[in-house]
């Protein structure tokens, strides 16, 4: 039995969440962020740093970067020189930060699909084209791979100049091999295609395949590579505002690095360094008993679809705690469903529309929450789909 508490249901609502904002009678399942409290570890240090009472400008040291650097070599068996590390205030703004800094208004930034929607934003809100390589989903196993035909299309387009790579891969819930992240780099290269991997996920993966972060491969092979990372996600930690943009090109990273300085990114909040390094150096326990829950939960509902919604279809691999869920079989309007899930049930999910390819056959649900939160979840969704085959006959 785990020392750490799982089960406790903490009351967020008029917290200002975001995950929360509803009405008094709806479950949220939907936002990427966990009904757990974070590891004690974490709160400890924040706690300590409160304490101080006085709150100026802080800037990251080398205890900041030699924490990130251990975490990375003991965890993932991936050395990070210290040179290569730089702090940014959120995966997300460094993405949108790395687009504007290497690409020009109207080029293709590619992506394959169906993938995190902010990446659209990132795009589009910044005036470059979303080119988008759709993964092959098989029918027979559910799971997806890259169209590697496709894909070298779209990269050898004369205005694609970035691909953004979700590793792990949000939504379907994939980690990606070397082998293929070798294959990727190396095409990318032919093309002249600089690869921004965002691996936000990359401590939450649920057994073997295990994570395999793009600065695993040989540095050789890293010319063209930006990495973005956070311990947000494992942690439930995303208001702290602290990620890492790791960039082993010492040209590239130049260039990187005015961008985020131009943007003013790189200044953290009052907690951001002492919530993080206490992540790196202090939370592995917890999040070892966390990955244990998220298994629990998983295996729970794959048990409930089987017994009481076969219709639906287990399209997640072993990464994050977000599971894809194939609905054709019940509807092709993923947006529709979830509509009438949330009238209905009061249920929130992802419609599967917003991460594109076909995502439009799909829904998202947050399965991060203590069991009794996961099981009003399930039977809501029982109930909303039952319902809502009854009301398209």
């Amino acid at each position: 039995m785990s020392k750490y508490d799982f089960e406790s249901i903490i009351d967020r609502r008029n917290s200002n969440s975001v995950k929360w904002h509803v009405a008094d009678n709806e479950l949220p399942m939907w936002i990427a962020d966990m009904d757990f409290a974070t590891a004690p570890e974490i709160l400890t240090a924040l706690q300590k740093k409160i304490t101080l009472g006085t709150f100026g400008y802080e800037e990251p040291d080398d205890n900041y970067f030699d924490a990130i650097i251990a975490w990375f070599k003991q965890r993932h068996h991936v050395n990070i020189q210290s040179e290569w590390l730089n702090f940014v205030t959120g995966v997300i703004p460094a993405l949108s930060s790395v687009v504007r800094r290497l690409s020009h208004i109207g080029d293709n930034v590619v992506v394959m699909t169906p993938v995190y929607d902010i990446f659209f934003h990132s795009i589009e809100n910044n005036g470059r084209h979303v080119l988008e390589s759709p993964l092959k989903y098989d029918t027979d196993t559910n799971h997806y791979e890259i169209d590697w035909h496709n894909l070298e299309t779209q990269l050898a387009e004369p205005l694609s100049t970035l691909l953004i790579l979700c590793n792990p891969h949000n939504p379907v819930g994939k980690t990606w091999s070397q082998k293929t992240l070798s294959r990727l780099l190396l095409l990318c290269r032919k093309h002249g295609v600089t690869v921004v991997s965002d691996e936000i996920h990359g401590d939450v993966v649920l057994g073997e395949p295990s994570y395999q972060s793009l600065l695993s491969l040989p540095v050789e092979q890293l010319h063209n590579a930006v990495v973005i990372f956070s311990p947000s996600k494992a942690f439930n930690v995303a208001a702290l505002h602290a990620a890492s943009v790791v960039v082993p090109d010492k040209s590239l990273r130049e260039t990187v690095m005015r961008g985020i300085n131009n943007d003013e990114l790189a200044e953290p909040n009052l907690v951001a360094l002492e919530g993080s390094m206490a992540a790196y150096q202090k939370g592995e326990k917890w999040l070892d008993a966390l990955i244990e829950q998220l298994q629990y939960n998983r295996h729970q509902v794959e048990i409930f679809l089987h017994d009481h919604l076969p219709q639906l279809k287990f399209a997640s691999e072993n990464a994050t705690y977000l599971l894809w869920l194939d609905v054709s079989a019940v509807t092709e309007n993923s947006s529709d469903l979830v509509k009438h899930l949330r009238k209905t049930t009061g249920l929130v999910l992802s419609a599967g529309n917003i991460y594109r390819g076909n995502g439009e056959k799909f829904v998202r649900i947050n399965i991060a929450c203590p069991r009794q939160l996961l099981s009003d979840g399930l039977m809501r969704l029982s109930r909303g789909i039952k319902t809502y085959a009854n009301v398209k006959q």
